[in-house]
């Protein structure tokens, strides 16, 4: 116990939350792999997938050894993480049609999870530096890095792109940005938004799609999205453009009629669903384990944005506390927005679950939104070690004492 208490520092609460989230994704990623396992070893994909938690683990435990103060640095390779994703466009893998993994030396990453951390941090250290005066440029700075990085990453990734510039929104709105300029900045984005929609519904697709190679997919998915209608046709047939959310919906009504779903193991649609290991796994999530299963990984993600404003609010610098809400909201929105589409409240948008989804790329970064929580939770919270230290020297007495009574 004493040794446990030494490694794994930090708020107790947030440790729950992620090692609940690693127990549940082995479990439901080895379940919902099982298309994976025509193609290659029974044992290979979870094994892939529990060496990438293992690793993630260790980055957790080396992050949150880490000072608060030195997380600035990420602001500062947010060009390299805009030379990784030019790079990605122009010589990266194709995936799906999207060409977002780019190949290192052997090892392929996604290079906007990276850039996402990088503009996180970014924007939590410009805000932190900010003066409230005339002349302060801290919101055109902001700006500025917001839409190179969003912009770049919205040729091949729209969901990721506005969800990301959502989330530098609300941290601008938490570190007090004037609301005249917020204000400017919400007209702007309405100005762009409808001039994209016309030239979207006015210019030829053929003339756009060299320029955006997914705007067929997008607009396919807002299409399917509104036809939900027709599954109360009698004559609704499954096809290739409703086949994933169809697929979803079964596994959903399969679980959902059961509090306690089908079991871990005994899903019917991880069959039939492509991406039921990581962009559909919380469908495969209610189906094996029930409405039970499904609320208590929505109260996981509430728990941990909970646990992230308390922290933020005992800290005392400004810059951990926006660095810990940034990370808190691109873990909860990114959950959030994989929930809904997996009960179809919104269209598909290819988000993952963090750390539960199976992947390597964003389970490492998610792993370092993690060690940010709890290094600040250390390091940033005055009362925070000093609580630590009372636990384990309080445990040391007790082990003390028990030793002498023997």
């Amino acid at each position: 116990m004493d040794f446990v208490n030494k490694i794994f520092r930090g708020d107790r609460v947030i440790w729950m939350v992620f090692l609940f989230l690693c127990l549940i994704s082995i479990v439901e990623v080895y379940s919902a792999s099982s298309t994976l396992t025509f193609r290659t070893d029974y044992w290979k994909p979870i094994l892939r997938h529990s060496l990438f938690l293992l690793a993630g683990l260790g980055i957790v435990l080396t992050v949150h050894a880490i000072p608060a103060r030195f997380f600035s640095i990420l602001g500062i390779l947010l060009p390299v993480a805009w030379v990784f994703l030019i790079g990605a466009r122009m010589f990266g893998e194709a995936v799906n049609g999207s060409y977002r993994w780019i190949n290192i030396a052997g090892i392929s990453f996604q290079p906007s999870e990276i850039a996402k951390l990088c503009l996180i941090s970014f924007t939590a250290f410009v805000l932190s530096k900010r003066k409230d005066k005339l002349g302060d440029k801290s919101f055109q700075w902001i700006l500025i890095a917001a839409i190179i990085t969003c912009g770049i990453i919205f040729i091949e990734n729209g969901s990721t792109s506005l969800i990301l510039f959502g989330i530098v929104f609300l941290m601008m709105l938490i570190g007090q940005i004037p609301f005249r300029q917020i204000g400017k900045l919400l007209l702007f984005i309405g100005v762009v938004a409808a001039i994209f929609v016309s030239v979207v519904y006015l210019v030829p697709s053929h003339s756009i799609e060299k320029y955006l190679p997914r705007l067929e997919t997008w607009m396919e998915r807002f299409k399917d999205f509104g036809n939900d209608d027709d599954v109360h046709n009698p004559d609704f047939k499954i096809n290739d453009d409703n086949y994933q959310t169809s697929h979803a919906n079964i596994a959903i009504a399969n679980g959902g009629v059961l509090i306690l779903g089908r079991m871990p193991g005994n899903s019917i649609e991880r069959d039939f669903l492509p991406q039921a290991y990581s962009d559909f796994i919380y469908a495969i999530i209610i189906e094996e384990m029930g409405l039970i299963g499904g609320l208590a990984i929505l109260l996981l993600y509430i728990i941990l944005f909970i646990r992230a404003g308390i922290i933020a609010n005992r800290s005392e610098k400004l810059f951990p506390k926006f660095i810990v809400m940034g990370a808190a909201l691109i873990l909860v929105t990114q959950a959030l927005a994989n929930m809904a589409v997996a009960v179809g409240l919104i269209p598909v948008t290819g988000q993952t679950l963090p750390l539960v989804s199976r992947g390597g790329t964003s389970i490492l970064i998610t792993c370092i939104y993690f060690g940010i929580l709890l290094s600040v939770s250390r390091f940033d919270n005055p009362k925070g070690e000093e609580r630590e230290e009372a636990i384990i020297e309080a445990y040391n007495e007790d082990e003390e004492t028990a030793e002498n009574n023997h």
